[in-house]
């Protein structure tokens, strides 16, 4: 005999089932289906590579990280490239702070192939690199460099802009934060401290000045076409820097968020604004169902359900909560910096180059909040 309960629950199986399917099928007509099955992740072979490089092999949802050491003057020869799916590939930087090894390459970046031409995310971290990316490009297709989108202000993401700007045709995007950017005392900082620990690296180098800046409202987007290819680039504030961009490719249903979450490390909150995160990574969550894969500015490309995103709200939610209880109890800065400690991070990478300057940075923000409510 089958009784109420266990019609109930059929009920609600069945209803699952059917919309778990209905899925499947908005899925496979709106094309990603067919490109979920298609991502790759694999490294493209290249004998053009003039280092010897310890690399994973896959790009996605791998746990292994880029080790290498780069030469210098070395302006002519491609970078490892991955290919994340069909004409999407991907630069795998290394995980670590700058230093004369990795020569700035510790950051994320991408291209993607269009049959009008390729449109860039993020030029790595100086005009040498930014050179060696477009290098890169040249080894996988001729076709003509349309569109440069920067995401943010940050070195490791913009200096090597420098070189695309050499290029005839290419239209830089960035967000207008980098204007401001631009006449600050960070920017300066930044540039002569890389000047001096890789001036031939460093040698043309520019201030980023874009063709488009992005104004529009947080969360507003400006759309740009190539060949039939969408690309959504989003507004989503200064979260992690002075102005932030997200980058959705339509089609394929890949999400290039750069540093709103970071994966295999800890997260940087130097600038920006802690509360932004967790604000736009709602909205991320609520406007990007479909996805298939995203890509951030720093570690591996991973598939749903994303563990990244969640990761890194719960490492800024937890030194939010211990910096506002240090403020309401009167804790000074140096003790609340010095004792903050989150054992399960540990082991994480830039963990002790990152934990106090983190806790530095919201500790003020705490201030700000506590005090701006007498």
């Amino acid at each position: 005999m089958i009784n109420r309960a266990m019609k109930i629950e059929f009920k609600r199986l069945f209803k699952a089932i059917f919309k778990y399917l209905s899925r499947l099928l908005f899925l496979y007509l709106a094309g990603v289906g067919q490109i979920a099955v298609a991502l790759d992740g694999s490294l493209v072979e290249s004998r053009s590579v003039s280092e010897s490089l310890d690399i994973p092999q896959q790009a996605i949802d791998t746990n292994k990280i880029p080790s290498f050491t780069l030469n210098a003057n070395a302006d002519d020869k491609p970078l490892p490239v991955y290919r994340l799916k069909e004409n999407v590939y991907f630069l795998f930087g290394n995980i670590t702070t700058l230093n004369e090894q990795n020569r700035g390459w510790n950051g994320n970046a991408g291209f993607i192939v269009t049959e009008a031409g390729v449109v860039v995310i993020d030029s790595l971290g100086s005009p040498a690199l930014g050179r060696r990316l477009m290098a890169t490009i040249r080894e996988i297709t001729d076709k003509p460099i349309k569109y440069l989108i920067i995401t943010h202000n940050h070195p490791d993401h913009a200096y090597g802009a420098s070189a695309f700007r050499e290029l005839d045709g290419v239209k830089i995007i960035a967000h207008q934060g980098n204007i401001e950017y631009n006449n600050s005392t960070t920017a300066q900082r930044s540039i002569e401290y890389r000047k001096k620990l890789l001036s031939s690296d460093m040698h043309g180098f520019k201030p980023l000045q874009a063709d488009i800046y992005i104004k529009s409202e947080p969360f507003g987007k400006k759309e740009i076409t190539l060949a039939g290819a969408r690309f959504h680039i989003y507004n989503t504030g200064k979260h992690h820097s002075y102005g932030d961009l997200v980058v959705h490719q339509v089609e394929q249903g890949i999400l290039w968020i750069s540093d709103l979450a970071f994966n295999q490390r800890t997260t940087y909150m130097g600038d920006g604004d802690s509360a932004q995160i967790l604000k736009v990574q709602d909205w991320l969550r609520q406007t990007f169902t479909d996805v298939v894969l995203m890509v951030p500015g720093h570690g591996s490309a991973q598939t749903p359900p994303f563990p990244m995103l969640e990761k890194t709200r719960d490492y800024v939610t937890r030194m939010r909560a211990a910096m506002r209880q240090a403020v309401e109890n009167g804790v000074d800065m140096y003790d609340a910096v010095k004792n903050v400690e989150f054992e399960d991070w540990k082991d994480s990478r830039l963990y002790e180059e990152n934990q106090r300057a983190n806790a530095n940075f919201v500790y003020q923000e705490m201030e700000k909040e506590f005090f701006g409510n007498f």
